[in-house]
């Protein structure tokens, strides 16, 4: 039979042959890769080919991220690589001063190195390590459930290849994910301004950086001054990372809250095995589609619900401090108000690679309650002053809460107190909670001494009294 005769599955069974005989001889990746619609690039394609053929010989498990990084760069270098002088000249002297003015702004301290004016593919190899954290609990849930659905759903005659082959099954759909995230990354690096711009630290600890053709793209439509919008991004994207460079417990709390979410989430086995009953893998787009639009992952558990809610309520915080302080610094600017309201809604709304992101992984990482949060911090500035302000993310137990953005007014009160010197004021829940303990205790003690409500009252043992004298009228001696 000719090979234009054979069909898309006999094609794929003689490239199933071919992998599993370590023979890749006359396989064109770039074929590969316009059957396979998924848009990568050759290069990548022959990388993905060699996972397979390791996955074969039993010398390669788990998932490769290199594709990830790969697939990322790919689409982040592909509007060129260099920042012009001119660009890197007038964003070094927007940090310059925006750590002047930040100095003013806040107590925390500056950072150790000068920020940085990276490229697209800089920021990708910078922020791909957390990107990978993030996401691996997913990969490793849906390639689990990739080997399962496929091999429940194989015809009766493939069974045995099937059942020599679950290291193959999980290294094709970790591979697909791991593709998917560096299509997502690729994108972000497209949209981001700066480090800090997802709310997560995603730069390593004490870096800040700008993107130029982004931050170029960003003011287009603003009308607003270029230097005046370099001056702005340039003082919250310093914020942002002094915060995280001086409350250094606070990265691996986000980062661990991330991972809780991530770790709940299961996938929808039905949606999985549907597509398994009908799936071709010579022409995995429907894989691909499945993956990007979320289907396979199913509605959120009420323990998710929460642990995302807790996630929100955090980057809120953390969100509402960087506006407070860039508000504060950017008081010199005409167009800061103008440039904050933009900030503001391009991070409520997000771009088309985060919402493509929150698809892949089920996360959303835009802070709902961003300004009930830049409120309280402003009310606290107004009651306490900056230092005081900066002094709650000394430790975790200081930070404010969730119920604290709901009530600024009760934060204040107890931070006015301990300034003066005084005990903070207490709310009902407290005052609850004290009665509570002292009630417990004094029952405790009672039960020590063998006193109960029930129990009778106990005998005058000494056969006196405080109040009578000491020898009773009847048995007075004669």
């Amino acid at each position: 039979m000719a090979d234009d005769d054979r069909s898309p599955e006999e094609e794929f069974q003689e490239l199933m042959r071919r992998l599993m005989s370590g023979d890749t001889s006359g396989l064109d990746p770039e074929q590969l890769s316009r059957l396979s619609g998924m848009q990568i690039d050759p290069a990548m394609m022959q990388a993905v080919m060699n996972q397979l053929q390791g996955a074969f010989s039993g010398a390669q498990d788990g998932i490769d991220w290199s594709l990830a990084e790969r697939q990322a760069l790919h689409i982040a270098n592909q509007d060129g690589l260099g920042v012009s002088a001119g660009q890197r000249t007038d964003l070094d002297q927007a940090f310059s001063l925006s750590a002047l003015w930040l100095g003013e702004a806040t107590t925390i301290a500056d950072l150790p190195h000068p920020p940085k004016v990276v490229t697209r593919g800089a920021w990708v190899t910078a922020t791909l390590p957390v990107w990978q954290e993030l996401a691996e609990p997913v990969a490793t849930s849906i390639a689990d459930a990739l080997t399962d659905a496929l091999g429940q759903q194989a015809p009766d005659d493939m069974q045995e290849m099937i059942a020599g082959a679950g290291r193959l099954m999980r290294t094709v759909g970790g591979s697909l994910f791991a593709t998917q995230l560096g299509h997502v990354v690729g994108r972000l690096s497209t949209e981001v301004v700066g480090g800090g711009d997802v709310g997560i630290p995603v730069m390593p600890d004490g870096d800040a950086a700008i993107l130029p053709q982004n931050f170029a793209d960003f003011g287009r439509d603003l009308e607003i001054p270029e230097d005046q919008l370099a001056l702005y991004l340039a003082t919250r994207e310093l914020a942002h990372a002094r915060l995280f460079r001086h409350a250094r417990w606070l990265r691996l709390h986000v980062i661990s809250q991330v991972r809780d979410f991530a770790h709940g989430i299961r996938v929808d086995t039905d949606a999985l095995e549907e597509m398994a009953a009908r799936f071709d893998p010579s022409q995995p787009e429907e894989l691909r589609s499945a993956l990007e639009s979320g289907a396979l992952l199913p509605q959120r558990s009420e323990e998710q619900t929460a642990a995302l809610t807790r996630l929100e309520n955090l980057l809120a915080t953390i969100e509402g401090w960087v506006d407070v302080v860039t508000e504060d610094a950017t008081s010199r600017l005409p167009s800061a108000a103008r440039i904050a309201e933009a900030v503001r809604r391009r991070r409520a709304v997000g771009g088309p690679a985060e919402q493509a992101l929150g698809s892949l992984v089920g996360l959303e990482l835009r802070p709902r309650r961003m300004r009930e949060a830049a409120a309280m911090w402003r009310a606290v500035t107004d009651a306490v002053g900056v230092a005081d302000r900066d002094a709650l993310w000394d430790y975790p137990d200081l930070m404010p809460s969730a119920q604290d953005i709901d009530d600024p007014a009760g934060l204040v009160a107890r931070l006015t107190a301990t300034s003066r010197g005084e005990s903070a004021p207490s709310d009902a829940m407290d005052d609850a909670l004290a009665q509570l303990i002292a009630e417990e205790t004094a029952a405790d003690r009672d039960a020590a001494r063998g006193d109960s409500p029930d129990a009778a009252p106990p005998s005058n043992t000494s056969g006196t009294d405080d109040d009578e004298d000491p020898t009773p009228g009847d048995q007075r001696p004669v």
